[in-house]
């Protein structure tokens, strides 16, 4: 018995130690968390920021517990379509910090999550999302962005000091907006484009169509830059729905240039046009509550081109076109394309300050061609440069941030486009959304 005994209490005493080691291994297990970030993308006026990250911080900490300087952010951009793929690297500025719930919202009490939100702007280029091949091929894209964020000061928690931490792990992204668009690919005969589309919240009724045709950076086989290169996200934007009781986004996207035409660049054709005809039509079948009188089509700059072919080619199809900064050269518009688009409702957007397409070339004197041949809803918003109009972004003398005179798309987007029409004040999205072609 006395044997026995012995027996019993040591495999006992071993059983305890072992579990004792255990419940310490599970202790520093439970101090090593993993930990990760996750990022947060924007398409501001400039195109795709990420404004802030996410760190999980493997355990809760209390909601007052970290500011501005509790960590530090550093970045690595880099492009791998380049031979050099390095872009840049340095520390973001953390203009925000506080503790948050898994889904970035903040925290009542305690959370596990820490949210940094970043110092962006025109100029801050650490903080952009995708890179302009200016010098291969002529686009954008999204760019590599390695994060890592250091703690530069001790977090007292419920459980103990929080120190040293080191997030290099990336956990994922969202992109605002972005993340709400469907991506796409069409085949016509051999021309294959790429598309983003957004469908609005179903209702009883049905649904007018915005499409957008994009700028000549915005090419390629990834429609989401299509939407991302500049602003045009915007057109889902609770705002700007509000104006159509919800609407279609249709964001076609060309493997090249939509100015590229039969015999030459920008010549007054376009080998896209068919396809893109036949893809808006097929779109258009597949969603039956899209109201058909109310088809709208709008782009910039080589996407304004392609408006305008399209509404000299197809005038009676839209019940109104809005071209941004358009690169149809008016000396290639006949009397008889004037003819045929008089009647459509046009409001265009351009700036004095452009340089790539300048005013006096292209839109101004198609303006007034089609009002001395007797159009009756035809507009033009010629501004005199294109600047910053949020108010966060200035230049050294205090006065508005002062974009490229191309960018006049930046206008559109915003809904920052007014007129006088019968005696009222309106927006251009306001206008838009009243055009039918019944009327």
């Amino acid at each position: 018995m006395k044997k026995h005994a012995k027996t019993v209490m040591l495999s006992t005493l071993v059983a305890g130690t072992t579990l004792s080691f255990m419940s310490e291994t599970n202790a520093n297990e439970m101090k090593t968390q993993p930990t990760s970030y996750r990022t947060v993308t924007e398409i501001e006026d400039w195109g795709a920021a990420i404004t802030k990250v996410i760190v999980d911080l493997g355990k809760p900490v209390l909601k007052d517990a970290v500011s501005t300087d509790t960590f530090k952010v550093h970045v690595a951009r880099s492009d791998s379509r380049l031979s050099n793929p390095f872009l840049e690297e340095g520390t973001r500025k953390i203009t925000n910090a506080y503790v948050a719930n898994k889904d970035g919202s903040k925290a009542l009490k305690t959370g596990k999550y820490v949210v940094l939100e970043m110092q962006i702007g025109p100029n801050i280029s650490l903080g952009s999302a995708i890179n302009y091949d200016w010098a291969g091929s002529g686009y954008n894209d999204w760019n590599d962005n390695t994060y890592t964020i250091t703690q530069q000061k001790d977090i007292e928690t419920p459980a103990g000091t929080l120190s040293g931490l080191v997030v290099d792990t990336f956990n994922g992204g969202v992109r605002e907006l972005v993340d709400d668009f469907s991506t796409e690919k069409a085949t016509y005969e051999d021309i294959t484009l790429t598309y983003a589309d957004y469908t609005p919240v179903k209702d009883k009724g049905k649904n007018p169509l915005i499409i957008w045709l994009h700028g000549a950076g915005e090419g390629g086989t990834d429609p989401t830059i299509a939407i991302s290169g500049n602003k045009a996200t915007n057109f889902a934007s609770k705002e700007i729905q509000s104006y159509f009781d919800g609407a279609y986004v249709l964001a076609p996207q060309t493997p090249t240039f939509w100015m590229d035409g039969f015999t030459g660049f920008g010549d007054g054709t376009s080998k896209y046009e068919d396809a893109l005809m036949s893809l808006i039509k097929d779109y258009v079948a597949q969603n039956k509550d899209i109201d058909q009188d109310r088809i709208y089509i709008g782009g910039d700059s080589n996407g304004g081109y392609m408006t305008m072919l399209m509404i000299r080619d197809y005038p009676d199809y839209f019940a109104a076109a809005f071209p941004t900064c358009e690169a149809l050269i008016d000396t290639l518009i006949t009397d008889e394309d004037i003819e045929n688009m008089k009647n459509l409702p046009i409001w265009f957007v351009h700036a004095k300050t452009d340089n790539v397409v300048p005013a006096d070339q292209y839109v101004i004197p198609t303006y007034n061609r089609l009002v001395e041949a007797g159009a009756r809803n035809v507009h033009l918003s010629l501004f005199d440069n294109v600047v910053d109009t949020s108010g966060l972004y200035k230049n050294d003398d205090g006065t508005p941030y002062e974009y490229n005179g191309h960018w006049s798309w930046i206008y559109v987007y915003n809904n920052d486009v007014m007129k006088t029409i019968d005696g009222k004040a309106v927006s251009l999205m306001e206008w838009l959304a009243n055009q039918t072609l019944n009327k």
